[in-house]
């Protein structure tokens, strides 16, 4: 199973990142569906190395190359925690399912994010994503992946002012 951010990731990551999610517990009908089953993959603590704060990761899915080249993961972030500075290669969706959180580019735009709402972070562009500082949230990361299973390029941390709007 290839490897996918959740950081979202992005999301486990991209074996050049550092960490991969094991192989899914899957079925497979004769149509050649594949049903990844709730809890066949087990949840871990989102690294230190990418993530500031408490971060859980539950890989949902790796990519299928080349006919679905990106994997999924649901990733939840304690009040205040959030992901480093990262890009991805070939864009990132993101889906709210619980709570409330932030998101911020290197322009110092922050956006809040709630449950429901859907962001797209296109190729290339620096941003970060977490919980707000009063709110825990959870989104699903389905993450494009390179052929090669790269699918982000971590960078530094997010510092307290850059989290908070004050630079």
């Amino acid at each position: 199973m290839k490897c996918f951010a959740v950081m979202i990731a992005a999301l486990a990551l991209t074996a050049g990142a550092g960490i991969c999610g094991k192989q899914a517990q899957a079925e497979e009908t004769q149509q050649n569906q594949v049903i990844y089953r709730a809890g066949s993959q087990a949840a871990f603590k989102g690294p230190d190395k990418f993530f500031t704060g408490k971060v859980s990761v539950q890989p949902l899915f790796g990519s299928k190359q080349p006919q679905a080249p990106f994997g999924a993961g649901a990733v939840t972030f304690e009040p205040g925690a959030r992901s480093h500075w990262h890009v991805h290669p070939l864009g990132q969706h993101l889906i709210v399912t619980q709570g409330v959180g932030r998101t911020g580019t290197a322009d110092g735009r922050i956006e809040e994010v709630r449950a429901g709402d859907a962001l797209w972070c296109p190729p290339g562009v620096k941003h970060w994503h977490g919980a707000s500082p009063t709110s825990s949230m959870t989104h699903i990361a389905l993450t494009g992946e390179l052929s090669d299973g790269k699918n982000v390029d971590w960078l530094e941390a997010v510092s307290d002012e850059q989290y908070n709007g004050s630079r």
